[in-house]
């Protein structure tokens, strides 16, 4: 009987135990909590004044211990995230409007007087970009910037380790993005991945005219039943992932990290003066152009550099095939790449580039 009457006695203050308890749990999880809580509320909580202050000052300082590193570490987990794609949700034929290239100067004898002041790695993604409107004519142009960036990124790397700049395997030769699609470019070997699905075609545009041949129209429906690839960007999947196990990257979907044509447009822009030394310029007391014109001039620098690259392809596109077409793309830019210093004093030297030596690489007749 007493020990039923002590059990009815002390149910009661068990009971609000538990409220208390459960109470506290649902409003502070943690120090940090504790520590942000108004003097009232942890007042309401424990009762008494002089409780709640002690317990807001015991957080307090514990919290300040803590210092801000812990403090992030445990309201956040630390994510790493590959970039997924392009950055770019827009309908396909916007995206490819949105990445034209300054329109193409095919005047042969304005090319033959031009001279560009740049370094090597915008002219060898100029000569990747043109070059894949041949090899691989299924290809839009946010494909064809992509994997001329994927090219231009892995033989810059190359040239890196080869000076003692970089050291280390390479992403690749470590074994990332194995199972993923390998195309050559300009004798390069780069990951790329399929895009499913991208029509960046207007309607009607992949339809051929019934007057070609057979075995023409045969080619082109095997060429648009090719899907658009990006190039994929290794070094940024390992870094995200973790560079201490090789990851292959598969099943991963589309969340690969690629080189986004907008990076490589944006260079190709922004890389080709006018020579100081060339006919152009040689004006005296020439007023400097203001940062709005100098930029037009660049991009028309561009045009004319992609005008003479097409004039260059289109010469040999009727008697090589794409593969060996490829093979001498590389040379062609050995001939007429800028002269920079020898070792890590050149690495990004700028120099000249003539555009009448690469006019003078083109097939004659």
């Amino acid at each position: 009987m007493y020990l039923l009457l002590l059990i009815i006695y002390f149910s009661h203050y068990f009971l609000d135990f538990v409220l208390l308890t459960i109470r506290i749990a649902e409003f502070i999880d943690s120090i940090i909590a504790i520590a942000g809580a108004g003097i009232s509320t942890l007042q309401e909580i424990f009762g008494e004044e002089k409780v709640a202050k002690q317990i807001l000052n015991a957080a307090k300082r514990q919290n300040k211990k803590r210092g801000p590193s812990d403090v992030n570490a445990e309201s956040s987990i630390p994510k790493k995230k590959a970039k997924a794609s392009s950055g770019d949700n827009r309908e396909p034929t916007d995206l490819e409007a949105s990445l034209a290239l300054p329109e193409e100067c095919l005047d042969e004898e304005e090319l033959s007087k031009c001279v560009l002041y740049t370094n090597r790695a915008p002219v060898v993604l100029a000569f990747a970009i043109q070059l894949l409107k041949y090899t691989m004519p299924e290809q839009p142009l946010s494909s064809r910037l992509s994997l001329a960036q994927a090219m231009v990124s892995a033989n810059s790397r190359s040239k890196a380790v080869s000076l003692g700049l970089e050291s280390g395997k390479s992403a690749e030769e470590e074994g990332w993005g194995q199972g993923q699609p390998m195309l050559r470019v300009m004798g390069r070997d780069i990951r790329t991945m399929k895009r499913w699905g991208y029509e960046w075609k207007e309607k009607g545009e992949t339809k051929q005219a019934k007057t070609q041949s057979s075995d023409a129209t045969i080619q082109q429906e095997h060429q648009n039943n090719k899907p658009a690839l990006w190039g994929l960007d290794l070094e940024a999947l390992k870094k995200s992932t973790g560079s201490s196990k090789a990851g292959t990257g598969v099943g991963l979907g589309d969340h690969l990290p690629i080189h986004t044509p907008q990076s490589a447009r944006a260079y190709l822009l922004k890389s080709f003066d006018t020579h100081p030394n060339s006919d152009s310029n040689t004006s005296p007391k020439k007023k400097a152009p203001s940062a709005v014109a100098k930029q037009e001039e660049k991009e028309q620098n561009l045009g004319k550099l992609l005008g003479t690259l097409d004039l260059l392809y289109r010469s040999w596109a009727t008697t090589l095939e794409p593969t060996e077409l490829d093979k001498r793309a590389w040379n062609w830019y050995i001939r007429v790449r800028p002269e920079v210093a020898d070792g890590v004093a050149g690495w990004g030297g700028k120099g000249s580039v003539k555009l009448a030596d690469i006019l003078a690489l083109r097939r004659t007749p």
